[in-house]
C-alpha cells in the first residue's frame, strides 16, 4: 500500500509537472551513466557531514492569523441527506425539521426556485451543492448526501447557512470545529428559509453556550479589502482562503434574483464552501459565500458573498414569530435597463420607467401609469431599479410613502401605500393566467423600412382596444436591431416618440419627420396581453 501511495503522488507530480519531469529524469540519467555511481553508495564516507537540526518554532502570525483562529471555531460544517422518495411517509414531516406553517421543501414564501434549478442562474454559476450526487435527481432510488458549510450567531445555536445547502433535505446534521473527528454530528432544525435571498437559519440544541460569530457592516466594505473565507470545500474541513473584495453591487442571475447583490471576491471558494462566512480584516463577518462564476466546477477567482447587511434583516425576520421574510411592494414593472434616450424623450435625467402597472395594486390605486418615471420616494432620489426596489421592500405592508415621478415632462408626487410582495406577486401572475388567450394571426401589409423595420396593420380580431403597428421583420445591423427591436418581432409599437400610433400610416409619417442625431423611442406591447408590459427601447439615430 505504501508503494502504490508513493506511486500514486509520483504520477501526480509527473503528469502535473511534465516538462520539468522529463528534465530532471534526463540529467539524473546522464549523470548515472557519466560517473558510473550506481550502487556505490555505501562507499561513501560522510563522517564529515553535519546532522540537521530542526528550529525552535517561530512565531510568524499575521492578522489573518489571528484572525483565523478567532473566528474557524464558530463555522460549522453541514451534512445534508436526501432519502429515497419510496421510503418516505408522504404523511410524515422532513426528519430533524421542523415544518414550517405554509412552507413545505418547495414552496417558501417567495417566488422562483433559488436552488436546485438549471436554467437562467445555474447556467452561469455554479452552487455549491458539495461533493453529493445529483440534488436535483431525489427520485433516483438511492439516498444522496451534499455538503455544505455555516456559522454560528447566537451562542444558543442559531447558524446561518445558504437555503440551497439545506434544500429538499430531509436530515441534518450540524459538525462544530470542536466535535470528535469522524463524529455523526448534531441534528439541525430549520427556522426558517428565504428562497429571494438564497438564506436560511438553522437551530441546533446545546447545553453549553457556543462560540458566535461577529457580523459586521458590509456597506463599509471596500474594493481592494483583504477578506478570509472559511468553509468545507470538497469535504476539507475549515480551510482558511484570503482575498480581496473584487467588486461591489454585483447583480446575478437577473430579475429573478431581484432582491441579491453581492460583493464579489477572489478568495478562494470551492462546491462545499457555500453558506460559509466571509470576514474582514476586523474579524466580522460582510458576507455569506453563495455562489461562483466557474467553467471548470472549481475556483477562478469569481466568487460572490451575500452582503451582511442583507443577511441581518433576512435573520431577524426569519427569527421572527412568524419565520419568514415580509417585504413591500407596489405592484410595477419596470425595465432594469434603461436607454438614455428613453430619459430624455420621456422628460428625465434619473429614475426608473414603469413599463406596467398591475391592476388593483398599490401603484395603480395610487394613480401610477405605465410611462411614468418614479424619481423619489419619500424625498429621496432613485437613480436606478435597484436602488427602488431595495427601498420598497424595506417597507412593511400598510406604509405610506410619497413617490415623486414625472408624466409628460413634469414632476409630480402621489401616496402609495405599501403591499405585500407575496401577495402583490400572486395576484399578478393570477391576472397574467387569466389574460392568456390563443395565439392571434398575422397579416401581410404596408412596410415602414427607413430605420430597418418592417410593420403592418393590426390584423382583423385584434384585442380590444389595442392600436398601433406590428413588428413584422426588422433588419440585421439596422438601428432598429441595434436597439434591440429584433428581440420583440411579433409585438405592437403603439408609440414613437410618446406619440401615438393607431397605423401604418401613422407610424410612417412619425418615422419621416426624424433626423441624424435625434432620439426614438419604441413603446412596444404583448399584443396577446397588451396590459402586461410596456418596453421602451430607444436610441440616438446616426
Amino acid at each position: 500500500m505504501k508503494s502504490l501511495f508513493g506511486r500514486f503522488h509520483y504520477s501526480r507530480l509527473v503528469s502535473g509537472f511534465t516538462l520539468l519531469g522529463t528534465l530532471s529524469a534526463g540529467i539524473l540519467i546522464g549523470s548515472v551513466v557519466v560517473n558510473n555511481v550506481r550502487g556505490q553508495e555505501s562507499q561513501v564516507n560522510s563522517s564529515d557531514a553535519t546532522p540537521l537540526k530542526i528550529p525552535p518554532p517561530r512565531d510568524l502570525a499575521t492578522q489573518f492569523t489571528r484572525i483565523a483562529k478567532e473566528t474557524a471555531p464558530a463555522v460549522v460544517n453541514i451534512d445534508t441527506e436526501i432519502l429515497p422518495k419510496q421510503a418516505q411517509n408522504p404523511h410524515s414531516g422532513p426528519h430533524g425539521l421542523v415544518p414550517l406553517p405554509g412552507q413545505g421543501p418547495d414552496n417558501g414564501n417567495g417566488g422562483g426556485d433559488q436552488g436546485g434549478n438549471q436554467g437562467g442562474f445555474q447556467d452561469f454559476f455554479n452552487r455549491f451543492f458539495g461533493m453529493g450526487p445529483d440534488l436535483n435527481n431525489p427520485d433516483s432510488g438511492q439516498e444522496q448526501e451534499s455538503l455544505g458549510s455555516g456559522f454560528i450567531v447566537d451562542p444558543r445555536g442559531y447558524i446561518i447557512t445558504n437555503y440551497h445547502v439545506i434544500e429538499k433535505a430531509d436530515k441534518i446534521e450540524v459538525r462544530l470545529a470542536n466535535d470528535p473527528e469522524g463524529s455523526q454530528g448534531r441534528p439541525a432544525q430549520v427556522v426558517g428559509i428565504d428562497k429571494q435571498t438564497d438564506l436560511a437559519v438553522l437551530k441546533i440544541h446545546t447545553d453549553e453556550p457556543l462560540p458566535i460569530e461577529k457580523m459586521g457592516n458590509s456597506d463599509g466594505a471596500q474594493v481592494g479589502d483583504w477578506v478570509i473565507a472559511i468553509g468545507e470545500p470538497f469535504q476539507l474541513e475549515h480551510t482558511v482562503t484570503a482575498g480581496i473584495i473584487s467588486a461591489r453591487n454585483r447583480t446575478i442571475g437577473g430579475a429573478a434574483n431581484e432582491f441579491q447583490h453581492f460583493l464579489q471576491t477572489d478568495a478562494a471558494i470551492n462546491p462545499g464552501n457555500s453558506g460559509g462566512p466571509l470576514i474582514d480584516m476586523a474579524g466580522e463577518v460582510i458576507g455569506v459565500n453563495t455562489a461562483i462564476y466557474t467553467q471548470t466546477d472549481g475556483n477562478e477567482g469569481i466568487g460572490f458573498a451575500l452582503p451582511s447587511n442583507t443577511v441581518v434583516n433576512v435573520y431577524n425576520q426569519l427569527i421572527g414569530p412568524e419565520h419568514r421574510v415580509v417585504r413591500g411592494s407596489i405592484g410595477i414593472v419596470f425595465n432594469a435597463y434603461q436607454s438614455s434616450a428613453v430619459a430624455r424623450v420621456y422628460g428625465y435625467k434619473a429614475g426608473v420607467m414603469i413599463s406596467h402597472v398591475d391592476p388593483g395594486q398599490p401603484a395603480a390605486d395610487a394613480g401610477l401609469r405605465a410611462g411614468d418615471a418614479i424619481v423619489s420616494v419619500d424625498g429621496h432620489p432613485i437613480a436606478n431599479g435597484d436602488e427602488l426596489v431595495s427601498i420598497i421592500s424595506s417597507h412593511k405592508p400598510g406604509d405610506k410613502v410619497d413617490i415623486g415621478y414625472v408624466r409628460n415632462g413634469q414632476v409630480m408626487h402621489t401616496t402609495v401605500t405599501i403591499g405585500d410582495w407575496t401577495k402583490v406577486q400572486a395576484a399578478a401572475q393570477a391576472n397574467e393566467q387569466q389574460n392568456e388567450g390563443p395565439e392571434s394571426q398575422t397579416a401581410p401589409g404596408q412596410a415602414a423600412t427607413r430605420l430597418g423595420i418592417t410593420v403592418t396593420d393590426l390584423p382583423a380580431g385584434s384585442p380590444a382596444g389595442l392600436h398601433g403597428v406590428l413588428i413584422q421583420s426588422v433588419k440585421p445591423g439596422s438601428f432598429a436591431d441595434q436597439i434591440g427591436v429584433g428581440d420583440f418581432q411579433g409585438g405592437v409599437i403603439v408609440a414613437v416618440n410618446r406619440h401615438p400610433v393607431n397605423n401604418v400610416q401613422d407610424f410612417e409619417q412619425i418615422i419621416a419627420g426624424l433626423h441624424s442625431g435625434d432620439d426614438v423611442v419604441f413603446e412596444i406591447v404583448d399584443p396577446q396581453n397588451p396590459s402586461a408590459l410596456n418596453n421602451y427601447l430607444g436610441g440616438t439615430l446616426p
